[in-house]
């Protein structure tokens, strides 16, 4: 199964979350093993060559993806949350949306001072939310290596944030 393949298992819901917005629902492709292990395989060939150490998934999608990633190569997973999500000592940020504001959160130890990191999501729109993950990142001692994403709204131009490491799309739309 190839990356058109699993395109197809993308739905598009309207006016979701407010009205004008077109979002991209990945839970058909969730459901269907195949076309999440194509998903997956491909995540991992596009990030081969990029130099991390630990996998930081973006909530709550971005787990699923981040998780697989690190399993699949061996290397660990760390987790940016919504508010009041995580246990231990934390680091918040807050920034903006394409439909708003929001915030997220990271353990102050989730990333080891040096540690080169994937920030792992499932669709960039804007780049606000993977922006935010990175100085989080950045701000408890981590190097962003790279960003992946399965799918990428392109006419947002989102990667234009993400212009401190090299981003990787598996869907351009």
């Amino acid at each position: 199964m190839g990356v058109q393949d699993f395109a197809k298992l993308v739905r598009n819901v309207p006016d979701f979350p407010k009205p004008g917005i077109q979002f991209k629902d990945i839970t058909p492709l969730l459901q269907h093993g195949p076309g999440l292990r194509a998903a997956i395989d491909d995540m991992v060939a596009a990030t081969a060559d990029l130099d991390w150490q630990v996998a930081v998934g973006i909530e709550s999608r971005g787990f699923l993806f981040a998780a697989a990633l690190a399993y699949a190569t061996g290397r660990g997973v760390a987790l940016v949350r919504k508010p009041g999500k995580l246990p231990a000592d934390k680091v918040r940020l807050e920034y903006a949306l394409e439909y708003g504001s929001d915030a997220i959160e990271i353990h102050a130890d989730a990333v080891a001072p040096g540690q080169r990191v994937l920030i792992v999501d499932d669709v960039l729109a804007t780049g606000g939310t993977a922006r935010a993950a990175s100085d989080l990142v950045t701000g408890i001692g981590g190097r962003v290596a790279g960003y992946v994403f399965l799918a990428e709204l392109g006419f947002l131009n989102g990667r234009a944030r993400l212009a401190d490491a090299t981003v990787r799309s598996l869907l351009v739309w």
